[in-house]
């Protein structure tokens, strides 16, 4: 039941804020917009203001809006040409059609803004939870359950802290403060370099110590200031990421095993649900960050695409034929077929095998 809950929470907040994103910009540039609706297919509840309808449809998998005059063959009344789409400045059809995958990124530094204000920053404690044998830390003595507090004179508050001074060390010694029973030593170690593996799998040499974090946490306090400037780092690292793992997995670095679709979705959705709002709330960040670079992608059909017809016309003056919009339509459709059946594939086989 969690992972139904989960998943509508998930879906019904990522939709809503891609679609306002389109809705808001359409209507600040004067477009008429005929329908807003959160999923597809039957409507179970619909209400019209003025010219919109707004609709709650039964297929959750994604929504739209319809603007008047969207399709270029479409037939307009001539009292509705000033609304239409269609007739709008090329950068004004852009920053509508923009608007969604931006406004996947706003909601995600939202999130984050909420949380870094009210919960705080949560950080692993500078606490040593195991010395490795052979390693540096354990020839300079430094025992589990130390805390350091300093390092190269310079205070210590979080295990982040403490690994990129030893990783910025370029191999020279590290004098550290360290609290162990009440009272507080020096000890001086001198980082060695190793290999170690990043999160996609590659293979990467740093320097390190010998020691992993107990994994105490704390919770540090932001004011709003610095709240925003934490969720603008944490929203921009997300989509650094995202956008390194696209690029990896079409030059094969990144296995498409990894990619997930709706089912992962919803037992991911579940599971934070399970574990509180917090957790739930910073799920919906990073699918959202993802949301948004997903549309960006220039394939027809998606946000991306109609991007970049409207950047072929920008160009040459005049807007992509029909004829040609159509068939880029059909492949397009046809890749994101292609593309749901392998993630679905995969949801089921990671099943199976667990």
């Amino acid at each position: 039941m969690s992972m139904v809950i989960g998943l509508v929470i998930v879906l019904g907040v990522l939709i809503f804020f891609h679609e306002l994103g389109h809705f808001l910009v359409a209507k600040a540039f004067g477009v008429g917009v005929e329908r807003f609706s959160l999923g597809f297919g039957p409507k179970l509840a619909t209400k019209k203001v003025g010219r919109t309808e707004y609709c709650i449809s039964a297929l959750p998998l994604g929504g739209y809006v319809k603007m008047v005059g969207e399709q270029p063959d479409a037939e307009i009344a001539p009292e509705d040409l000033e609304f239409s789409f269609t007739h709008k400045p090329v950068w004004q059809r852009m920053l509508v059609v923009a608007a969604g995958p931006v406004f996947n990124f706003m909601l995600c530094i939202l999130i984050f803004f909420g949380i870094f204000s009210t919960t705080g920053v949560m950080s692993m404690k500078p606490v040593i939870g195991e010395v490795k044998a052979d390693t540096p830390a354990r020839a300079a003595g430094l025992k589990s359950g130390d805390t350091i507090v300093a390092a190269e004179g310079e205070a210590i508050k979080t295990w982040s802290e403490m690994a990129k001074v030893i990783a910025d060390s370029q191999g020279n010694p590290v004098s550290f403060t360290i609290q162990r029973e009440g009272r507080r030593i020096e000890k001086t170690v001198k980082p060695e370099k190793d290999t170690v593996e990043d999160i996609f799998g590659e293979t990467r040499e740093r320097y390190m110590i010998g020691v992993s974090a107990a994994g105490e946490t704390l919770a540090q306090r932001l004011n709003p200031i610095s709240a925003m400037g934490e969720s603008l780092s944490r929203t921009y690292l997300i989509i650094k990421l995202t956008v390194v793992s696209v690029l990896k997995l079409i030059q094969g670095a990144l296995s498409v095993e990894t990619l997930g679709g709706p089912i992962m979705i919803a037992q991911m959705a579940g599971e934070q649900f399970q574990h509180g709002a917090v957790n739930l709330l910073s799920f919906i960040a990073l699918v959202s960050v993802n949301l948004g670079i997903l549309n960006l992608l220039p394939v027809p059909v998606l946000d991306g695409g109609h991007l970049m017809f409207f950047s072929i016309e920008a160009v040459t003056g005049r807007p992509v034929s029909l004829r040609a919009r159509e068939i880029a339509t059909q492949i397009g459709i046809f890749l994101l077929m292609l593309l749901m059946v392998f993630v679905f594939y995969n949801d089921i086989m990671r099943i199976v095998s667990e």
